[in-house]
């Protein structure tokens, strides 16, 4: 029967050459006085080896180039996805501009006359008065109505430590 070295068994089952010497050692596998391993051994243990399979398709290199040219390629591909992908974007955005233009053109509903004028909030004017005028209001005051601010606002207690709140507890 045909005999193998640990290095050319550890290459026929793919495994490690420490997996070996330790089958060796607790005595799961046995070798002959050569130190080789009988293939019928390591089947036993090992099981049949598995064949590593021929490569069918042979690869063509016309040059050191090919490689990059490949690449180059697939690269050139991606890009004009990501072009064609962009221009799609583009239409649909114009698109949509358009529709919105149209939309703010469209004529509006016919509104009932309002005799006062309605100045919008972008375009109001703050317009000093005086503390000693008397209480007109205008339209563009009460526009610009402020929230009132209390005339009578309480302190706030001193802030006290640790200790002054056990020492003096009143204050």
């Amino acid at each position: 029967m045909k005999t193998l070295t640990v290095l050319e068994l550890s290459k026929l089952y793919n495994i490690n050459r420490q997996t070996i010497y330790n089958n060796i050692k607790k005595g799961i596998l046995s070798k002959n006085s050569e130190n080789k391993i009988d293939l019928a051994e390591a089947i036993r243990v090992f099981g049949e080896p598995v064949k590593k399979q021929d490569v069918k398709e042979f690869v063509k290199v016309d040059s050191p180039n090919s490689a990059e040219v490949l690449l180059l390629r697939q690269q050139i591909d991606m890009l004009k996805n990501q072009l064609d992908d962009a221009k799609d974007r583009e239409s649909f955005y114009q698109n949509q501009i358009e529709t919105m233009q149209r939309l703010l053109e469209a004529p509006k509903a016919p509104k009932m006359e309002d005799p006062t004028p309605v100045v919008p909030p972008q375009e109001t004017i703050e317009v000093p008065v005086p503390e000693q005028a008397t209480e007109v209001k205008t339209e563009i005051q009460t526009q610009n109505k402020r929230i009132p601010v209390p005339e009578h606002v309480e302190q706030e207690p001193e802030k006290r430590g640790f200790w002054s709140r056990f020492f003096r507890p009143y204050d």
